[in-house]
């Protein structure tokens, strides 16, 4: 039998939530149906920002916050200007769910817990009476004169409009290329680096304010940088990874960084720095204590790579250089450590469970002003399953609820 509707959305997560709460508020006479293939709906939400749900980021001007997307900052910013970080907080609140801005700008429920969007989204489709049908794997999607057919592993539906929020989902994507949309081919964004190397063996947990860059291209990255027990995490490197996506796939994840522990200080700054260090500080042994902003467990372990003696226990004391005695090239050696530590990489690993692509819909196809593609009448797209993606903290979810807002506008 088949089961009609006026619109379905096919893909449970933030997108098709978002969506079709937002198309039945604005026209409850509406048949909506949301199909999801597995057994439970909004599973990205739930682990989403280790498990708080990172719902946007304190950005509120449109021009500054399509900087955070390496894919979709120029066509995201009329989307922006309609619905924006600001309006995001105003629906949650208006849906019983309060926000709270955390120090370095992402937004998360003030429960800190990601339970507490699921239940928003779960309270609103039982109210509104849109049909939330999971284990509905879509197989094949017809255009028929006006309306869609839609066939699943067990059922067969039809719609006037379809909306397809199904995220990176390859065999979707096929789907449309059948229907003659272009797809940028997937490759992985936001991932942490691979680095086997001694100056950070024996360092996990350590953190600093750095700016790393990819050797032989433009790449370049400014903010805090984790060492862990594979190599190198943090906003630094994840906003790299990000903006590097097709760069450093097609280099197959092996290449070079140059990390500058000191951000702000380059090698002739760092050189004079520490030729006043060695006058100041004559009598005193360089390793013992870290003349700048990086931890002293960090600051030894780059004076031993400088081939500068750090004797660690008492009887190693004697062993110790001392500053008067520092020779001009480990001293240039310590300098070129500090600003432009050479590590090589060797591999990716996902980051966390927030897994994002880069690649999807081209987006030439779409009309951002309805998020409708331009290929076909009433077939509208949401959230990752076109060409956007974004850094870490809580721009991808905004990318979400942003085009849904459109869709349901536009319907």
């Amino acid at each position: 039998m088949i089961k009609n509707f006026d619109i379905i959305i096919v893909g449970g997560g933030a997108a098709g939530f978002f969506t079709a709460i937002n198309v039945a508020e604005k026209n409850p006479k509406l048949k909506i149906a949301i199909l999801e293939r597995g057994k439970e709906v909004l599973s990205k939400v739930r682990v989403s920002g280790g498990g708080r749900c990172n719902v946007t980021h304190a950005c509120f001007e449109p021009n500054e916050l399509v900087k955070f997307y390496p894919r979709g900052e120029k066509e995201l910013r009329g989307p922006f200007h309609q619905f924006c970080s600001g309006d995001t907080i105003e629906w949650f609140e208006k849906h019983g769910v309060e926000l709270k801005i955390e120090e370095d700008g992402r937004m998360f429920p003030v429960s800190n817990s990601s339970q507490t969007i699921i239940d928003c989204f779960l309270k609103a489709t039982e109210k509104l009476g849109i049909k939330v049908l999971t284990g509905q794997s879509v197989q094949s999607i017809f255009k028929k004169e006006n309306h869609w057919k839609i066939d699943t592993q067990s059922d067969n539906f039809t719609a006037e409009k379809l909306v397809m929020a199904t995220g990176s989902n390859p065999k979707i994507w096929e789907m449309l290329q059948t229907h003659g949309h272009a797809i940028v081919s997937p490759v992985p964004s936001l991932f942490t680096f691979n680095i086997k190397d001694s100056r950070i063996k024996e360092l996990p947990g350590v953190s600093a304010q750095v700016t790393v860059k990819v050797k032989e291209t433009k790449l370049e990255s400014t903010g805090p940088l984790l060492i862990t027990h594979w190599g190198m995490s943090g906003p630094a490197i994840l906003k790299l990874s990000a903006w590097g996506a097709r760069i450093l796939h097609d280099k197959n994840y092996q290449f070079t960084i140059f990390v500058n522990w000191l951000n702000d200080f380059d090698l002739e700054d760092v050189e004079k720095l520490l030729k006043e260090l060695k006058i100041e500080h004559a009598k005193k042994s360089i390793s013992k204590k870290s003349p700048f902003e990086i931890t002293n467990r960090l600051w030894e372990s780059l004076v031993l790579a400088s081939g500068i003696e750090a004797g660690s226990s008492d009887s190693e004391q004697a062993k110790q250089t001392k500053w008067a005695d520092l020779s001009k090239t480990q001293l240039q050696n310590l300098a070129s450590q500090l600003t432009k530590s050479e590590f090589k990489v060797n591999g990716k690993s996902t980051f966390k469970e927030e897994f994002v692509t880069a690649g999807g819909i081209d987006l030439k196809e779409i009309n951002f002003k309805t998020m409708e593609s331009k290929i076909h009448q009433n077939l509208y797209f949401a959230g990752e399953i076109v060409n956007i993606d974004a850094i870490t903290g809580g721009f991808n979810f905004q990318n979400a609820w942003t085009s849904g807002f459109i869709v349901a506008n536009a319907m």
